[in-house]
């Protein structure tokens, strides 16, 4: 168990380069621009495409994105939308247990 925090807590201080991230999700970097440019994975639209760099938190999205979209033949959008109402379904509940706990 300690090694799967410690692994995890490595990764989320990692920045991977945009190959990098193409190759863990297993897609085209073409994919990850895709993405990027459409406001739903990272935020590196102003920085030159040599300098993106991902978090760990950005790894989990986008083969979350990935899943969705491949699953369901979704579109980047709808894919975005399944993600976010997902992670803000775990907040909540992350939220109400420590509420529930008091």
């Amino acid at each position: 168990m300690r090694s799967d925090s410690i692994a995890a807590q490595l990764l989320d201080e990692t920045a991977l380069t945009l190959e990098e991230l193409a190759h863990a999700c297993g897609v085209e970097p073409d994919w990850v621009i895709q993405h990027v440019r459409a406001g739903v994975l990272g935020d590196n639209v102003e920085v030159e495409l040599t300098q993106w760099r991902f978090g760990g938190s950005e790894l989990g999205r986008a083969r979350r994105l990935l899943r969705i979209e491949q699953d369901f033949d979704a579109n980047e959008d709808l894919a975005a939308l399944v993600v976010d109402l997902g992670d803000e379904i775990r907040r909540l509940r992350a939220r109400l247990a420590v509420l529930g706990a008091r």
